[in-house]
């Protein structure tokens, strides 16, 4: 079975932001693939490139698909954040061997605005045409949304690497019952063993929207951190979560032979499936 992970990184962020669980799991033997999404590859403290404000989640979706059909096998993907719904799409083109959702966004169907989101992007929706403009949080926001469990030093360091975000791509997620449909993913079609984590403070992708995507795919593994937050890839702790996701996919054959036996045509996840 394949040993390759593909990362998927979310908003504001790039593939540097795996780094730990990139040396995690490479050293327990996996080869760890970590692109920058569209428009990503630039400076902080560049300006947002053209066209960025209307890139659309399909359009990111179209380039992760191209460079995984190039590698020629199906990898596991481990999407965070908007990565985690990026994730969701290809598995559901049946792109994947297996996927791991942490801390994921929402797919279309489920509601997935909350007070704390709204404060989180308050500034970015007073905006008008921000459904198709860039934007950036401030450092404030972002440390309420995202980086309120990390140290200081850290939260400095992540949001001084962050940059410019799509207004298409937010809007597709946030508001997809206006007929958007970048975020639209057919639960019958993601067929692939799949491990949803969340975190207890989470507050831009908060614990009980996590589990209602869960709910929606039947994931065989649903996992809500206490104690952590949106970050859980580099919170003090985030071993435990790389930990757990490390031990079911050692187990990820006996698995896809169980569920083989059990005829996972369909995925009709079967009772038993594992919910901690």
């Amino acid at each position: 079975m394949t040993k390759t992970l593909f990362m998927i990184h979310g908003m504001w962020g790039g593939g540097w932001y795996w780094s730990p669980f990139q040396d995690y799991f490479q050293d327990r033997g996996y080869r760890c693939i970590a692109p920058d999404l569209r428009h990503h590859d630039i400076g902080p403290g560049d300006p947002p490139p053209p066209g960025l404000g209307t890139t659309s989640l399909l359009d990111y979706a179209k380039d992760l698909e191209s460079a995984i059909r190039k590698r020629g096998e199906k990898p596991i993907l481990m999407g965070h954040s908007m990565g985690g719904l990026l994730a969701q799409i290809l598995a559901s083109r049946d792109l994947a061997t297996a996927a791991v959702l942490i801390t994921p966004a929402a797919p279309a169907g489920v509601f997935a605005i909350t007070g704390s989101v709204l404060k989180s992007f308050q500034k970015v929706l007073f905006r008008w045409g921000f459904w198709k403009k860039p934007h950036r949080l401030s450092y404030e926001k972002a440390v309420y949304a995202m980086m309120h469990r990390l140290p200081a030093a850290e939260r400095r360091a992540i949001y001084g690497r962050s940059v410019w975000e799509s207004g298409r791509a937010a809007t597709e997620i946030g508001f997809w019952f206006a007929g958007l449909k970048g975020a639209q993913v057919d639960p019958a079609k993601l067929t692939c063993p799949l491990f949803v984590m969340a975190g207890s403070e989470d507050r831009i992708t908060p614990a009980a929207v996590v589990k209602k995507v869960a709910e929606r795919y039947r994931a065989d593994v649903y996992m809500e951190l206490g104690g952590h937050a949106h970050w859980v890839i580099r919170e003090p702790g985030w071993e435990k979560a790389a930990g757990a996701i490390y031990r079911w996919l050692e187990d990820l054959p006996k698995i896809i032979s169980g569920t083989e036996q059990n005829d996972m045509q369909e995925k009709t996840r079967l009772p038993g499936k594992e919910s901690r």
